[in-house]
């Protein structure tokens, strides 16, 4: 077995409404449920906007800390899911179910190369 990460990719700007938002978590907490009855889920959580980060730098003896994104851009990994599957292709599967529940936003499947 292998875990992936399938990183949910938005846009940033203004978080939609509550009534648009309500739909699709459904969709997402349908799907979660479908990962843990499948035995693939090993956990998922959304993320602020990039704007609420704040980035640790150790820069010889000192360490910097700075406030918002590592680096500016349009688009931010708003959320995650790790799962653990037989290969990349399984990983795929459950990727386009996830896309199809966020409404067709991207997602990137990544192989966790080793968990500590």
């Amino acid at each position: 077995m292998a875990q992936y990460l399938l990183n949910i990719v938005q846009p940033v700007g203004e978080v939609p409404s509550p009534e648009d938002l309500e739909p699709v978590m459904k969709d997402l907490a349908a799907l979660n449920e479908e990962m843990q009855a499948a035995g693939v889920w090993v956990f998922a959580a959304a993320l602020h906007q990039p704007d609420s980060s704040t980035v640790v730098r150790a820069e010889g003896g000192d360490v910097l800390v700075t406030d918002g994104p590592y680096a500016e851009a349009r688009e931010f990994v708003g959320g995650f899911d790790l799962i653990e599957v037989d290969d990349l292709d399984q990983a795929l599967v459950w990727a386009g179910k996830l896309a199809r529940a966020l409404g067709g936003l991207p997602v990137e499947v990544r192989p966790v190369a080793q968990a500590f």
